[in-house]
Order: structure tokens, then C-alpha cells, then sequence
């Protein structure tokens, strides 16, 4: 492990992203994915990374509700890459090795411009994927103001392409967003949150192989990579000097593994107003904070009374969480620090206010399909292990054809050991409950025998959500709507090994054109 002193780097302020121009029609980005050399640390040579633009992380893209925005995307990447990869699985053998397709995380949009796994291109566009359709993508922006964030979504190098560096926020604004009065302009902070490690070179390291490693095949992928080093906005353990004011701070979990369960020390409350998809019904009060990788969280934290103090963010979720290694308090423990040594600039008018927005339940009455998915855990032909929802991977048929403005209930089935953060996209869902059941019953038999009763989500969670935790031992229980669009989109685990290989399916929404039985279905 390179050894780096702890909160001697300013935490970045995010910049961002102009448009190539704007009109009443639309707005224009073009944004180029280059590589480039960055600093993490001042007491480490630079790092060779790709960036959005070149940067780490890429820069912020903010729209309005409703904006129609084009982006194109534009791969101007080496063509080999710098990172192990394994082209054992998935046919990469067959395929050019560096490959990209950005995904919005959190958006509704029609399925040519959502990162489809199998939309990839290269350099220039002069090899495309089968799903391949378009250079500039749309993004309409129809939905509230929200955190969302872009990152890279190539089949079968997802993990390593994000571990590079391609990922970003893409933050929603609204009128309602605007009347709240919350803490805007350098009072409002973006903070993406990874863990990262590096050789004594400063080069990012990513493991050839893992543990014990796998005759056959190098180099192999890993059930799951974590980093000995955290990162906010591109900086190892930096420190952020405040006001002793309100502020609002962006969370994002954009790391490939590892969970962070975060409270300041000395203690200091969170107010969370927002989950993935926008606003919570009102403001929660917290002192600790979980965030899955692929999760983000709206807070507010007042640093009003704590003149001359330095508050470190820690972090003690075990990796895998929550039944892995316990973290090292002296090193991924501690994500950063927030020093209260700025003199006030005026009176601070923002407030955490006591209404947010609503959130309507959605109607388990209207529900017609209910859906039993489980996660599960084989091993390959080379003894590796293979994570699978429903014991398909990638390239089997899809089997959920969700149709158009229809509601569903999805049972999440966790009968493993470590926690998994499922990720649908085009929709945004409520979380109903979990539910503990017996695993060991269920391994042998499949039958669901419950041992506990149903828990409501957290106060927390009782928002618009696209990604959740589903703890081992439970049945997680979401509910959503599926559309506005129709076509090939996708659901997988957030852990991006596990997403790789193979724990991501394809997902059809289909129009009620096509035919549709009545009734209710369960679907097993």
C-alpha cells in the first residue's frame, strides 16, 4: 500500500460542462473521453487515467425538467487498454478491447441513448455493438429534479472503465427545487466517493488476478475489488474548509464495491432530503448514512456552532458488507474532513425546510404481475464464481417483458452471504419492505418460509429510488411503473464485478399493442 498523509488535499469543486450552444429547441454537449494524467495526491507521481474531457471525475452536467439535451459522447480512447483485461467470458476475445457507452444513471429515456451493455463503440465510431444506433444521444429530462450520474456501461468492462475514471454527476433542476430555499451557488457540493489503490509509480492498481488465482486464465476477474485509499472529487482523504453555516453536499457512492456507512466524528446530525430520484417527502434526520455503490443521498449538514472544529467523515461498513473484513479505521475508515475555519460571509437565509415534496405511494392494488427474482452464486468451468439473478446470465433470453404503464412488485431474493445493490433503469421505484426468511430451507427447496415480519424501508429510503440494498437473508420488495418508452433496457447488481460477470439480465417493456392477458400473474 502506498502510504499518503491524511486531509493535506483541498477537496476539487467540480466544475461544469458548457454546451457547444443552446437553443429554444435544445441544448448541445459534446464530450470527449480522453486520457490523461491526474493528481490524487501531491506526496504521489500523477496518475494515468480516462476521463470525461480528460478529468477525474468528469465534469458536471446540469439541465432543467423538461430541457431536451444532445449529447454525443465522443470515445477518442486508446485502443488497448491499461487495465487487466480478462477476455474469458461474454466473447471478448472476438471483440476490441477498449469499448465505451455512457450510461445516465437515474434517467428516463428511450432506449437507443440509455447505455444499452451491447451499444459500444470505439474511437471515432469505427466499431459498433449490435444495439448500436445512434452517435448523439437524447435525453429529455422529463422527471424532478434529482442527483444523477454518467459513467461508462461496455459490456464485460464496465468495472474498469469506471475504475479509469469515466464517471460524473448529472444533477436535474425544477422550479420546485428553486423555492425550497436550500443552500445554492458555493454552498451547494457535489461529493463522488470511491476507494481507490495505487502502485508506488502512482499508477492505478487493478488485481490481474483473484485470491489464490485461476489456473488457465490471465489475466481473471475478481468477485469484487476494494481500494486502500478513499477518494471524494478525485483527491485521496481530502479536507474541505467551511463556513460555519448550512451546506448542501451531493452524495454519490460511484465506487465498484465497496458500501460506506458514514457519520462525522465529533458527532454531527445529517439531514437527508433527497434519495436517487429527487426530493423525499420531508427532511430525515440522521447520524450515520448508508450508501450502496450506484446510491445517492441529498443532505444537509449545519456547521453553525461548530466554529474552529474538524469534523472527519468516517466510514466502518465491512467490504463485502455487511458480513466482509472490517475496515481499517486509519485508512478506508476515514473518507474526509471538513474544517470550520472560514469566516462567515453573511447571514445564512437557507433552511432545512419541513416540507419537501410529495411522494404518492403507488397502489399495490393496481399491481398485475408479481415477480419472485433470486440471486445466486455458481462457480465457472474455471472454478471462479459467477453471480446470476434468477440463475441466468447476460446472454440468456430475457425473461421479464414488463409492458407499458403497467405496475409490478418484484420480490428480491438474497439467500447469499453479502449485500447487493440492484439497479433498474429507465424507472424509478419504492421500496415496500424487507422480509428475514430461512435461507438454509430455501437452498435446499426454493420454498419461501418466512422468520420475521415484514420492515417498512427506512425513513430514508421512502423516496424515488433506482437502486437498492437487498440484504442477505431478505426478500427486498419494490414497486414501480414501468415506461414512459418501450424497448431493450436492463437490471443488474451495482457491485460492477458482479455486473460483469454475470449478474445482469436484459429487461424488454413491451406495448400493451402486442396483446395482454388480464389478471394477476405470479411469476416464479
Amino acid at each position: 500500500m502506498v502510504s499518503l498523509t491524511k486531509y493535506r488535499e483541498r477537496l476539487p469543486i467540480l466544475g461544469k460542462l458548457k454546451p457547444v450552444f443552446k437553443s429554444k429547441q435544445a441544448t448541445y454537449y459534446e464530450v470527449r473521453m480522453r486520457e490523461a494524467y491526474h493528481s490524487f495526491h501531491s506526496e504521489m507521481p500523477t496518475t494515468r487515467i480516462w476521463g470525461y474531457e480528460g478529468m477525474y471525475p468528469g465534469p458536471v452536467i446540469e439541465v432543467r425538467r423538461n430541457e431536451k439535451v444532445l449529447i454525443k459522447w465522443d470515445n477518442q480512447l486508446p485502443q488497448k487498454h491499461f487495465l487487466p483485461v480478462d477476455k474469458s467470458f461474454h466473447g471478448l476475445m472476438d471483440l476490441p478491447e477498449v469499448r465505451t457507452v455512457v450510461h445516465v444513471h437515474g434517467a428516463k429515456v428511450r432506449p437507443e441513448s440509455d447505455g444499452y451493455p451491447e451499444a459500444w463503440y470505439t474511437k471515432d465510431f469505427e466499431q459498433t455493438g449490435p444495439h448500436f444506433e445512434r452517435e448523439i444521444y437524447c435525453y429529455t429530462n422529463r422527471q424532478a429534479a434529482a442527483t444523477l450520474w454518467y459513467h461508462d456501461h461496455a459490456l464485460g468492462i464496465t468495472r474498469l472503465n469506471v475504475y479509469t475514471g469515466l464517471a460524473g454527476f448529472y444533477l436535474i433542476r425544477d422550479s420546485l427545487e428553486q423555492k425550497l430555499n436550500l443552500p445554492r451557488g458555493s454552498y451547494e457540493i457535489p461529493l463522488m466517493i470511491q476507494d481507490r489503490s495505487f502502485n508506488p509509480d502512482g499508477s492505478l492498481f487493478y488485481p490481474h488476478q483473484p485470491p489464490g488465482g485461476i489456473p488457465g486464465v490471465e489475466p481473471s476477474i475478481t468477485p469484487g475489488v476494494d481500494g486502500e485509499t478513499i477518494v471524494v472529487n478525485g483527491k485521496v482523504w481530502p479536507y474541505l474548509p467551511v463556513e460555519p453555516r448550512k451546506y448542501r453536499f451531493r452524495l454519490l457512492n460511484a465506487s465498484n464495491h465497496r458500501f460506506y456507512r458514514m457519520r462525522f466524528d465529533p458527532v454531527l446530525p445529517i439531514y437527508q432530503i433527497g434519495t436517487d430520484g429527487g426530493f423525499l417527502a420531508a427532511p430525515v434526520k440522521l447520524w450515520e448514512l448508508m450508501l450502496a455503490p450506484g446510491e445517492r443521498a441529498d443532505v444537509i449538514v449545519d456547521f453553525s456552532g461548530c466554529q474552529g472544529k474538524h469534523l472527519v467523515l468516517r466510514n466502518d461498513a465491512p467490504s463485502p458488507f455487511p458480513n466482509g473484513t472490517p475496515v481499517n479505521p486509519e485508512t478506508t475508515g476515514e473518507i474526509m474532513e471538513f474544517r470550520v475555519v472560514l469566516p462567515l460571509k453573511g447571514e445564512d437565509t437557507s433552511c432545512i425546510p419541513k416540507e419537501l415534496s410529495p411522494v404518492i405511494p403507488l397502489d399495490e392494488s393496481r399491481v398485475k404481475v408479481r415477480r419472485d427474482l433470486r440471486m445466486m452464486i455458481q462457480r465457472d468451468e474455471y472454478g471462479r464464481l459467477i453471480f446470476l439473478l434468477n440463475g441466468k446470465g447476460w446472454h440468456d433470453p430475457a425473461t421479464e417483458e414488463p409492458y407499458r404503464g403497467e405496475v409490478e412488485v418484484w420480490n428480491l431474493i438474497n439467500p447469499g452471504f453479502a449485500s447487493h445493490p440492484i439497479h433498474l433503469h429507465q424507472i424509478q421505484f419504492q421500496i415496500l419492505n424487507r422480509q428475514p426468511f430461512d435461507v438454509a430451507r430455501f437452498n435446499q427447496t426454493q420454498e419461501l418460509v418466512f422468520t420475521g415480519p415484514a420492515v417498512p424501508p427506512a425513513p430514508n429510503e421512502r423516496g424515488w429510488k433506482d437502486t437498492v440494498r437487498t440484504n442477505p437473508g431478505e426478500v427486498t420488495r419494490i414497486i414501480f411503473q414501468f415506461g414512459p418508452f418501450t424497448g431493450p433496457y436492463v437490471w443488474h447488481c451495482h457491485l460492477l464485478e458482479h455486473e460483469d460477470y454475470d449478474m445482469m439480465r436484459p429487461m424488454n417493456v413491451l406495448s400493451k399493442k402486442d396483446g395482454k392477458k388480464p389478471g394477476r400473474l405470479e411469476i416464479r
